[in-house]
């Protein structure tokens, strides 16, 4: 039924292993002829099969969804949301009327790899990565409807950012259902935590909000009160927002872009109404901190990923140095930095040991308080230790 990939004598321990991907290096040769996006399966040399996943003409030529010979159909698609949204639900379900937005499938993490699904308030928004996932959209979006039932207002696609660049020119994003056919008004609020956000999945980053950053915004709610805080490269103002409403004295917001200003703004409005101890800047964060002279009591570094290839690993881990250094000199003794690394190339070691390197040149003490990570919504397969892509420490400064 499938065309199949027959892997070359011992490469096959890799799959028998879990690994979900499968590397052109590792091909021996290719029955059928199979495009980008078709369902493969993966064999052994002697042809005994291994595992079923999408093909592409690249690096990664089979990403692989199942270790059981199956038919990809509309059925075998329900029960692997199933039991992802189930997950979700001992996550989520006794703190649903403060939280009411999550991650429902996080790529490789819950067997899907290429695939995002966002939760925001009864509406999905559906992000493929890879062609074989986009194509596969009509079954998922009937297992989305068939999970949620009436609830679900909305699915809306929003891949074209995402997929390879050729691909994407024939995709464009739009709404994949809509309930009676009634459009969804933007921006949307959520809760998180009892905190009020409004999402933009239309023209926001990535699918509107950062929801990877759920728990740790818990945890700053800790250290602000009574803090200075500079929340930089701030987006929509999640972390500023639990900051202000955890009592500190003041909280600045910085992001270059204009239009995360707005929304920063506007979410500030919501929670906390008019206040006097909130400032926006839309600027670049590398010349705030430089040509500022303010010291701050707790300082969060959450820059987009500064590299997506290892190709550019260098430049990102440069760029990771320059800005802690910034930060680490913007605060007071006894400060805290939360820094953060977004970029999968950057492994948690090598992220470390780069701040180690930005706090020698700087010259000051620093203990570490917390390691983070990803929320529990974004799980890495056991198998697969590229899923943790989320690095963060919780630094105190001398």
């Amino acid at each position: 039924m499938y065309a199949k990939i027959f892997l070359q004598a011992g490469k096959e321990q890799v799959v028998k292993r879990l690994h979900p991907w499968v590397f052109s290096g590792a091909i021996a040769k290719i029955e059928g002829k199979p495009t980008d996006g078709d369902t493969v399966e993966v064999c052994d040399k002697k042809g005994g099969y291994l595992a079923t996943g999408h093909f592409y003409k690249g690096s990664i030529t089979v990403k692989i969804f199942s270790y059981e010979q199956v038919i990809v159909d509309e059925a075998f698609w329900y029960q692997k949301l199933k039991t992802a949204y189930d997950i979700r639900q001992i996550l989520v379900a006794q703190h649903q009327t403060e939280t009411t937005c999550y991650r429902l499938t996080h790529g490789e993490g819950d067997g899907f790899p290429g695939l995002i699904l966002d939760y925001y308030n009864n509406v999905v928004v559906f992000q493929a990565h890879t062609i074989g996932m986009w194509r596969e959209k009509e079954k998922i979006v009937s297992a989305i409807k068939r999970i949620y039932a009436d609830e679900l207002l909305a699915i809306y696609d929003k891949s074209t950012e995402t997929l390879p660049d050729e691909f994407a020119k024939t995709v464009t994003n739009s709404y994949l259902f809509l309930k009676n056919g009634l459009a969804v008004s933007l921006p949307h609020e959520v809760a998180e935590n009892g905190n009020k956000f409004l999402i933009d999945w239309e023209t926001g980053q990535k699918t509107g909000f950062f929801l990877d950053q759920r728990d740790n915004r818990k945890l700053l709610a800790e250290y602000a009160k009574g803090k200075k805080v500079l929340n930089a490269f701030c987006y929509s103002g999640g972390f500023s927002i639990y900051a202000l409403k955890a009592g500190a004295n003041d909280v600045h917001s910085v992001d270059v872009s204009k239009k995360a200003i707005e929304l920063v703004n506007q979410n500030v409005a919501a929670n906390v109404g008019e206040v006097s101890n909130h400032e926006a800047y839309a600027e670049d964060v590398m010349n705030f901190l430089k040509k500022n002279d303010q010291v701050y009591d707790l300082i969060i570094l959450d820059p987009p990923a500064y590299a997506k290839s290892i190709a550019k690993r260098h430049q990102a881990v440069q760029g990771y140095k320059r800005l802690n250094i910034e930060g680490i000199k913007r605060l007071a003794k006894g400060g805290l930095l939360f820094t953060f690394s977004c970029s999968q190339v950057v492994d948690r070691e090598l992220f470390y040991n780069t701040i180690v390197s930005a706090a020698l040149e700087v010259g000051r003490q620093v203990r570490v308080l917390h390691h983070l990570s990803q929320g529990a919504d974004h799980p890495v397969n056991l198998f697969h230790p590229e899923g943790s892509y989320l690095k963060g420490l919780v630094l105190h400064i001398e």
